[in-house]
């Protein structure tokens, strides 16, 4: 089978398509022929060695994936040959023509959703789950606002928020990136280009703060993140890409919170959680995963470049 393989850290052009032996699946696990493959921010973080040693080279990228069960091995009791999966985490890499995961890392993919929409879940829909519900705690009617809520994380918390009932503000940088967050169910999107932006979601909340901010670039907005919550309010770092000043006084007159988030830390209990809450709402509708952008896998490099270096509304998916 065809596979991307990083053979060391580096650019994006590290990556090279190469022709290697298809996996086997051992005990409990299960071999998935792909259609589509997620890329996410993380695969780059990771192809440049920044990530500690969450992949060692040689190795093939990507955690995100969606096709058709072609093989199980032994002891495998819930998924079958021929059945349409997404993959969350999988063994030997999704950036290939087929995966090797164990059972319960693959999950039913329902009719209605392509494998592009499949492949653009298990990232930026258990990165929102997590950060709401597992370590924001948001409850139905509290104000939370969303930065860069036009991007596949974003997006995944918008739809999450407004299905729980939470009071949702979306910031995006584009008009169309705007109009698409509303789409997607905000209540309100603001231009987080704007300098008075953060002043602006309080508005929109009578002044009361926002009980939640879930932070995809603290870095440049910790600060004012900070100003902006209610008494008790939490921000939840999801992305980071440099340091900050902050005045920890803001915590304390509004006895506030920041937490910090990893999906990587996720127990297995967490993502069994995570992904029961994600099929229930793929299955009804309320998730709609975006999808922006389909390259063929050999462009991998490509998707890199433009996952970091550009605005992308949703998701980029390569295609095996």
């Amino acid at each position: 089978m065809k596979a991307i393989m990083v053979n060391s850290y580096g650019a994006p052009e590290v990556m090279r398509i190469e022709e290697v032996a298809d996996p086997v699946p051992g005990e409990g696990q299960v071999l998935v022929k792909l259609y589509a493959v997620g890329v996410n921010p993380v695969d780059t973080y990771i192809r440049s060695g920044s990530y500690g040693n969450v992949a060692v080279p040689p190795y093939t990228p990507g955690i995100d994936g969606a096709g058709v069960i072609e093989a199980v091995g032994p002891g495998v009791k819930h998924r079958k040959v021929g059945q349409r999966v997404y993959v969350a985490w999988c063994l030997t890499g999704t950036y290939a023509e087929k995966t090797l995961c164990k059972e319960f890392q693959t999950h039913p993919l329902p009719e209605g959703l392509s494998f592009s929409q499949g492949a653009a879940v298990g990232v930026p829909y258990a990165t929102g789950y997590r950060a709401l519900f597992q370590k924001a705690h948001a409850q139905p009617g509290e104000q939370v606002l969303i930065h860069g809520a036009s991007g596949g994380v974003g997006i995944a918390a918008v739809q999450l928020g407004r299905a729980a009932g939470l009071r949702v503000i979306g910031t995006a940088g584009s008009e169309q990136g705007r109009r698409l967050v509303l789409e997607m169910g905000a209540h309100q999107a603001i231009d987080h280009h704007q300098p008075d932006h953060m002043e602006k979601a309080k508005e929109l909340t009578c002044g009361q703060g926002l009980d939640v901010i879930i932070e995809m670039l603290a870095n440049q907005n910790l600060a004012m993140d900070l100003q902006a919550l209610a008494k008790g309010g939490r921000v939840v770092v999801v992305g980071n890409r440099g340091t900050i000043e902050i005045d920890p006084r803001a915590t304390m007159s509004q006895d506030s919170m920041v937490i910090g988030m990893a999906l990587f830390n996720a127990s297995e209990q967490d993502l069994a959680t995570i992904h029961a809450a994600l099929g229930a709402g793929l299955e009804n509708g309320t998730l709609r995963p975006v999808v922006s952008k389909e390259l063929p896998l050999a462009e991998a490099a490509t998707a890199h470049h433009e996952v970091i270096e550009s605005s992308t509304f949703g998701k980029i998916v390569l295609l095996p």
